[in-house]
């Protein structure tokens, strides 16, 4: 079922509004568009079409029609059943929110639009301390060191880390399993089958899942790489899992257990819904902006002037759009481009020799 109450259908007889409309309406400035903490955090639907409306994008199937205004979506979850239009996504990329098609099995696809900035400030700086070894240890321990608020884990190895977490996400498991009364085991699931597991780790996966969509939605509308992560790496969403990681104690986990404790029929919908209360009472997004801001030091990394420069090997960077030749343009091209002739004095292509071959080698000599 979809999440989010729908407008009733035209009475018999009464036209629907051009599913095309607004489909000239010119795309939105970077500076009008809302800020990325400033967002709803996701929407999810299924069996519907997903089409346009003027800066709106709708949503109809056979409860009516909701109009949703995309420069205030985050993220979009499409589940199955689900079909969208060229236009729909149009106005979501224009807008920079992101779609995820969530399979029937748990696959996962996602699609994002265009950063929130004209910056690269925060990529560069992403990439410069994930390529330096003793730089990305610092950020991975200032990763865990935001789990472990009361510890000194200044000096320890990400061996010992890693340790350190297991052993405090198994305490939270184990935490909410005797708050909720819902048995806990271990985590057990298949990515690509949602139905064969049990009733928690099936709440646990979906509301992973909203939570690494809108860790998704945050770094791409900051204009870092979901690929460049610090403690994972090697998966084209290896930072989206390291920031999900820091609220899935608080968040997912809590979420999930009084979720599955309850007698709902249809658990992922329930797990939504929970999601999306939790990270508006919890801030979510914008602690996401400020915490990445905070471990890439980077308070003032989204400048919005002009962001477009040449690279130079002394001065860091020179201005873009402009020539560097030594020679005055007009001497350059004198004589060259004369009305009527504008190849004439162009000189005639060089006439190579022929190849000599040695007698003694199969290849040609010159």
């Amino acid at each position: 079922m979809n999440d989010e109450p729908a407008q009733p259908s035209p009475e018999p007889g009464k036209p629907r509004s051009n599913p095309n409309k607004g489909a000239g309406t010119p795309k939105p400035e970077l500076g009008e568009l809302v800020r990325c903490e400033d967002r709803l955090t996701f929407l999810y639907f299924e069996h519907c079409v997903v089409n346009r409306d003027n800066n709106a994008i709708t949503v109809t199937d056979d409860r009516g029609v909701r109009h949703i205004p995309a420069a205030a979506l985050s993220v979009l979850m499409l589940g199955p059943g689900t079909s969208v239009t060229h236009q729909a996504m149009m106005v979501i990329g224009d807008n920079g929110a992101t779609v995820i098609w969530v399979g029937e099995r748990g696959v996962r696809t996602y699609c994002s639009g265009k950063p929130l900035t004209h910056s690269s400030n925060l990529l560069q700086k992403q990439a410069q301390l994930v390529t330096n070894m003793r730089k990305r240890l610092s950020v991975a321990r200032a990763m865990y060191a935001m789990r472990f608020p009361h510890e000194d884990v200044s000096n320890l190895t990400m061996q010992q880390l890693r340790g350190r977490e297991g052993a405090r996400v198994r305490r939270v498991y184990r935490h909410w399993s005797k708050q909720t009364g819902v048995r806990w085991e271990r985590r057990d699931y298949r990515p690509e089958d949602f139905a064969d597991s049990d009733r928690i780790n099936q709440a646990l996966s979906a509301a992973n899942i909203c939570l690494y969509g809108i860790a998704h939605a945050v770094i791409v509308a900051l204009g870092c790489s979901p690929g460049l992560g610090f403690v994972h790496t090697g998966h084209e969403l290896s930072f989206v899992y390291d920031m999900a990681d820091l609220y899935k104690a608080e968040l997912s986990i809590p979420v999930a257990f009084k979720t599955a404790a309850t007698e709902v029929d249809d658990i992922g919908g329930a797990v939504r819904r929970a999601m999306r209360d939790a990270m508006y009472d919890l801030s979510i997004m914008p602690r996401m902006v400020k915490d990445i801001h905070h471990l890439f030091d980077a308070a003032d990394a989204e400048n919005e002037g002009n962001n477009l420069y040449l690279w130079d090997g002394k001065e860091g960077t020179v201005e873009a759009g402009r020539s560097y030749g030594d020679i005055d343009d007009s001497d350059e091209i004198e004589g060259i481009l004369e009305i009527g002739e504008p190849f004439a004095n162009i000189p005639e292509p060089i006439e190579l020799p022929e190849p000599v071959y040695d007698e003694e080698m199969e290849e040609p000599w010159s």
